[in-house]
């Protein structure tokens, strides 16, 4: 295949995930310059705050905007689509893997797929964003701008492929994110048409409240992979470094207790101290009062028991 080709292959898959995906190197590490264009544009965009100002409604709807799709990241592509610590019926699954989409961090079974992937490997040479093999930045983003990265082995979420809504927006992953900009964009055209008072716009909201809001939920996510394995406590001796850290689960809303987590991976809580600030778990155990979700996994007994062992030790 010509670079031709493969520049031209890699522009088809931002818009269709699968195109030509026979022809993709499933192995190459190498950075893909072509492919991540619209991830650099992203960035780029930010920087339109110098022009469009910021309003507090603005600013406020970004961290909103920010904190739904957090939940969605965490509680759905991470704790229901990756390891199935709760249930939820059809539509409420498709709700959150639509919100998690929107997230423009592909689609949720690309994105179950690696992190499966990634406790089977953790820390070792085929964990594809560890930061003991390949160093810091590898592990927050390098790793996403590579053909390895862009690939899905399906193989690891043959239990969500029977799903056709799921697959269609995990093809089509940049779809979601389209509209939701076109989306923000209508609201904040009609706010300054009918309420000016708010001081907001079309393109204000559309840099604010997307591209700066997923901007910084990218990078909030990313540092689970990239300082959650270097910065933090070890409760647990697991088969890798991974550790808590109580200022990450604060902004990833309970990612940060990651030790916990590579611990007993099918809890649906990731706090397993009272003191440790897990958001994702309350937000959870309110959907299953509310019976949004059910069977929600909680810590085992063994688990409770290992962690006051441990505590005492410390």
């Amino acid at each position: 295949m010509t670079r031709v080709q493969h520049w031209l292959h890699s522009v088809q898959r931002w818009f269709d995930s699968e195109a030509h995906s026979d022809h993709l190197d499933t192995d190459s590490r190498r950075f893909n310059v072509v492919r991540v264009l619209p991830f650099i544009a992203l960035h780029a965009v930010c920087f339109m705050a110098i022009y469009t100002g910021v309003s507090a409604f603005a600013a406020f709807f970004a961290l909103g905007f920010f904190l739904v799709r957090m939940f969605a990241i965490t509680g759905f592509y991470h704790r229901y689509f990756s390891h199935k610590t709760f249930k939820t019926n059809r539509f409420w699954q498709f709700v959150f893997a639509v919100i998690g989409t929107s997230a423009a961090q592909r689609g949720p079974l690309w994105w179950a797929a690696h992190h499966r992937h990634h406790h089977q490997h953790s820390d070792s040479p085929d964990d594809l964003h560890s930061p003991q093999q390949s160093g810091f930045w590898w592990a927050h983003l390098g790793w996403f701008t590579c053909d390895a990265g862009f690939a899905m082995n399906e193989n690891r979420v043959r239990d969500w492929l029977k799903f056709p809504e799921l697959r269609f927006i995990n093809r089509f992953d940049a779809l979601i994110p389209a509209l939701t900009v076109a989306l923000i964009y209508l609201l904040g055209e009609a706010l300054a048409t009918w309420a000016p008072g708010l001081g907001t716009n079309g393109l204000q909201l559309v840099v604010w409240g997307f591209f700066i809001s997923t901007v910084a939920l990218f990078h909030a996510t990313v540092s689970i992979n990239s300082l959650a394995h270097v910065w933090g406590s070890r409760r647990f001796d697991t088969n890798d470094d991974s550790r808590n850290n109580f200022w990450l689960a604060l902004i990833t809303l309970g990612e940060g207790w990651h030790n916990n987590h590579h611990r007993w991976p099918l809890s649906a809580r990731q706090g397993f101290r009272w003191y440790e600030v897990d958001v994702t778990y309350y937000v959870l155990w309110t959907m299953q009062k509310l019976r949004i979700i059910h069977s929600l996994n909680e810590i085992p007994d063994n688990i409770k028991n290992e962690t006051l062992a441990r505590d005492r030790r410390s």
